[in-house]
């Protein structure tokens, strides 16, 4: 039997394994442990597996496997979701912790109130360069306002690499517009998409479709940190924002030293047992 907690970060929802001790899942297992077990009304349902582990570099160490087999390099609410798992089972106290993922070494501050377990990212400074996203051409040029499907694209990398879009009307089928992007040549690792609606000067909406899942989903916390960054730096809003999704929402600021940091909640759902 696997022990496993569920969580979610604004309804972004991730099975939590605990290998602090021991590897849970073989390593050569765990792709096809997240498609079956991600498979929502056929397994647990979820938009990702999140595997915490020691860490040489950090307090825990971070790895996400996703419903298509693939690992995520970084997930704003998958971190937030595993340091309130971290905290529940006593790896972490309240306050300052550091966490490894594939991407960075991620510092996060948590705090409790009446509202519920608080997580504050420190998200880094995003990458521009389209040699850092990664995007086919030159490689120390910006992703900003490209033409690519019909719309006006900014890309940047947030951990991991999302398209900006601006819409005024958020109320149309996403499929039928974001997989092109997302596939698209262009990006060798894919990219994320976000559709975003300006609100007022300090507030915007956005919808996001997930590389890996492959469908949107209610909230992503990397997808909000490069929306609330895009809008930003094209002086569509002020800092910081507060970012809407459709599962909840985000505080993103940008400190003067070009660093952005995300705060948002996280939620223990249910613990339970499966079988291999």
């Amino acid at each position: 039997m696997i022990e496993f907690t569920k969580l979610h970060g604004n309804g972004n929802d991730f099975i939590v394994i605990d290998e602090f001790e021991n590897e849970i899942v073989p390593e050569n297992q765990k792709a096809d442990f997240a498609v079956k077990y991600c498979r929502r009304k056929f397994g647990i349902g979820a938009d990702g597996i999140l595997y915490i582990s020691g860490s040489d570099k950090a307090d825990m160490k971070m790895r996400l496997l996703q419903p298509d087999a693939s690992e995520a390099e970084m997930c704003g609410n998958g971190i937030r979701c595993l340091v309130k798992y971290a905290y529940d089972n006593g790896y972490i106290n309240i306050g300052e912790s550091t966490v490894e993922t594939i991407a960075d070494v991620y510092n996060v501050k948590t705090r409790k109130d009446d509202g519920g377990f608080w997580v504050k990212v420190n998200m880094g400074k995003p990458l521009t360069k389209r040699s850092d996203i990664p995007a086919q051409g030159d490689s120390n040029d910006y992703f900003i306002n490209v033409d690519l499907h019909d719309y006006p694209v900014s890309v940047v990398n947030t951990g991991v690499p999302h398209a900006v879009i601006f819409v005024e009307n958020l109320d149309f089928n996403i499929q039928n517009t974001a997989p092109k992007i997302r596939f698209d040549e262009t990006f060798p690792n894919g990219a994320n998409v976000n559709f975003v609606r300006i609100d007022s000067n300090d507030e915007i909406t956005i919808r996001t479709y997930e590389r890996g899942v492959e469908d949107e989903t209610l909230s992503c916390g990397t997808g909000s940190v490069a929306s609330a960054y895009i809008s930003n730096l094209l002086g569509k809003v002020k800092n910081p924002v507060l970012v809407h999704t459709k599962g909840g929402m985000l505080n993103i600021e940008l400190d003067d030293k070009g660093f952005l940091y995300m705060e948002g909640p996280a939620e223990t759902i249910y613990k339970g047992v499966t079988f291999k």
